[in-house]
């Protein structure tokens, strides 16, 4: 081979490297991940579908430093601000160090069915809250069809930040810009946390076929509630040509 045509080829080399090198990667985090897909008594459990809308709060079991990480040991919703009264979502998951609550709807005044909303939640949505930059936590999912994916994201951020999502350990967005829902015109100042919206196109990343772990980072801020992605299937440039 020639110097002109062993140039040529150079780049594709490298990258064919990159690539076996990032798939080894994160095939030998899937082999050593000890956590496991969500599951008790009202959800089966196994990896959430994409395409399709994925559960925060069904983050994967393992518990610290596994499946999540978090600041403190307390779940400040379940249990906490939601009292343990035997009920399921008052007690979602309360033993856990992630901050878990849930959408309620009509009471007085009211919480998360108001004016405000940019998006209305379904009620008795569960969700991931009082976030801390610094945390992340593990959703196991099973893909149908590798590809790129766009991320949409069922949120409230009552002065914006940031976050990332990894792919079986590897970055795969960078950071994703979450949009503030302050609303000044609300007159009661704790409802702040509860301005609920939906960004449909908070950012895409690159998945494979079959069994994946994603791991969502919160980068910066903070204090958003996070209920629910919806990652759907991007047609491939030219597909309709």
């Amino acid at each position: 081979m020639n110097d002109a045509i062993r140039r040529a080829f150079l780049p594709l080399a490298i990258l064919a490297g990159f690539t076996i090198s990032a798939c080894a990667q994160q095939a030998d985090f899937l082999k050593h991940y000890q956590g496991t897909p969500y599951h008790d008594s009202r959800y089966d459990g196994g990896p959430q579908a994409i395409p399709g809308k994925v559960l925060c709060a069904y983050y994967d079991l393992g518990g610290e430093g596994v499946a999540y990480h978090d600041s403190d040991a307390k779940n400040n919703g379940s249990g906490g601000l939601n009292p343990a009264n035997g009920t399921y979502l008052n007690e979602f998951r309360m033993h856990e160090g992630v901050d878990t609550s849930y959408t309620k709807f009509g009471l007085d005044p009211k919480i998360d069915d108001t004016q405000y909303d940019k998006a209305t939640p379904p009620a008795n949505l569960l969700y991931v809250g009082w976030t801390v930059p610094g945390e992340w936590f593990n959703i196991t999912v099973n893909v149908a069809e590798a590809g790129t994916y766009s991320a949409g994201l069922l949120y409230t951020s009552n002065r914006g930040g940031t976050i990332s999502i990894d792919v079986n350990g590897k970055p795969a967005t960078g950071p994703l810009t979450i949009l503030s829902t302050f609303d000044a015109a609300d007159p009661v100042a704790w409802r702040q946390w509860h301005h609920w919206n939906f960004t449909p196109g908070l950012g895409t990343l690159d998945l494979p076929k079959g069994k994946a772990v994603l791991t969502v980072h919160i980068l910066t801020e903070g204090q958003m509630n996070l209920a629910t992605f919806e990652f759907n299937k991007l047609p491939k440039a030219g597909a309709d040509r």
